[in-house]
């Protein structure tokens, strides 16, 4: 269960959300047509669900092998060439991606320090921008497990439990 859990983490994150923010997206629905009233949160949480939802839903794309990728140019050369070129945009992606966690995380201190509130439910904003740093890092590690077993299988690696 525990091993399911850690492999499948942002599929199941994903599918939660994307449940959540589907029966509030109805309830607001149907409170609004039946009421003439509308849940005032309704847009902040669903803007962050997509946030949330976009930078998990990154994560099951780069574990495919999915994200990240321009395979057109390292595909077409000779396996001498294939290993380094490879090699060297899988450096560039995980600097990139490692970066991207850092500025997060970056931006997450700075809401935080100026204590900026969210304008529907006047949360602490940091609240919604706490899982990015999260969310980033773990693109980069599924990456790096995709990244791997290409190296180990080659151009044609495929990801089977994904």
């Amino acid at each position: 269960m525990i091993r399911l859990v850690l492999r499948d983490f942002e599929k199941i994150v994903c599918a939660i959300l994307f449940l959540a923010m589907t029966a509030l997206g109805f309830a607001n629905v149907v409170v609004r047509y039946g009421t003439n009233y509308s849940f005032a949160a309704t847009e902040e949480l669903l803007v962050n669900g997509f946030l949330l939802l976009t930078v998990f839903g990154a994560a099951v794309a780069a574990r495919r092998g999915e994200h990240l990728a321009v395979g057109l140019v390292h595909d077409m050369l000779p396996r001498t060439l294939w290993v380094p070129v490879l090699c060297l945009s899988i450096c560039l992606a995980v600097m990139l991606l490692l970066l991207s966690a850092w500025f997060s995380w970056e931006a997450m201190m700075n809401i935080r320090r100026v204590g900026m509130q969210s304008y529907g439910l006047g949360l602490p904003a940091w609240y919604y921008q706490a899982a990015l740093p999260f969310g980033f890092a773990l693109i980069t590690w599924r990456y790096l497990q995709h990244a791997w077993t290409v190296l180990r299988a080659g151009p044609q690696a495929t990801v089977d439990h994904v």
